[in-house]
This record gives structure tokens, sequence and C-alpha cells, in this order.
């Protein structure tokens, strides 16, 4: 599994992830949208942390600075 995510990209992801998590347990987001929300936060940190996402490898995005 080759890299394709920069670090901006991965530090992006990350915010978004804990302004979900945080507005899902503040009770802001509830319900079943509160839920998909948590879910795709939830693969915005896995995706940070191995620096890989599928969905770039199938548009072809590689946000990863050259070596």
């Amino acid at each position: 599994m080759k890299k394709n995510m920069g670090n901006t990209d991965r530090i992006i992801r990350l915010v978004i992830a804990a302004i979900v998590a945080v507005l899902y347990f503040t009770g802001t987001l509830t319900g079943t949208v509160g839920i998909i929300a948590l879910a795709l936060a939830g693969v915005f940190v896995l995706t940070s942390l191995v620096s890989f996402c599928p969905l770039y490898t199938l548009v072809g995005l590689n946000t990863c600075p050259m070596k």
C-alpha cells in the first residue's frame, strides 16, 4: 500500500473528524445523520493514520509530496 496523502491532507481530515466527534457527543448531531457523520469521521481518522485513501487511488489523486 503506497502512501497517497500528504501531511496537510491528513491534518485537515483529523480536524474535521475531531469537529464531527465534538458535535456528535455534545448532541448537536443526532439521529441517523449523526451516526453517518461519526462513521465518516472514523474513516477520516483511519485513512489519516495510514496515509492512504482508496478513493484517491480510484480517481488518480496523490497529495503526497514527491520523494
